[in-house]
């Protein structure tokens, strides 16, 4: 079985791309959210239990979340997972 080595190169940059876009909507809903509560960085990595610049990371899209660490940030925008999720 022959693989095209050009097509296995333009699957996975696709796919790296794709995950770019989704984490930086990500970050902008999160980023709008918390700003929409009026808190800092600090102040929700307080309630999350995280480093505030784990939070900085988070919100300029370095950063991709556990399903466990997304479940917190959720808990500390009091926001629903799915509201959250949302339009991504």
């Amino acid at each position: 079985m022959s693989v095209d080595l050009s097509s296995t190169i333009m699957y996975y940059y696709f796919m790296n791309t794709q995950n770019e876009i989704l984490l930086a909507k990500l970050a902008e809903k999160i980023k709008a959210r918390r700003t929409e509560l009026n808190i800092s960085q600090e102040k929700l990595a307080e309630k999350c239990n995280f480093d505030r610049t784990y939070i900085s990371l988070l919100e300029r899209s370095k950063r991709n979340l556990s399903f466990s660490n997304l479940k917190k940030l959720c808990d500390g925008l009091e926001i629903s997972l799915s509201d959250l999720l949302k339009g991504l």
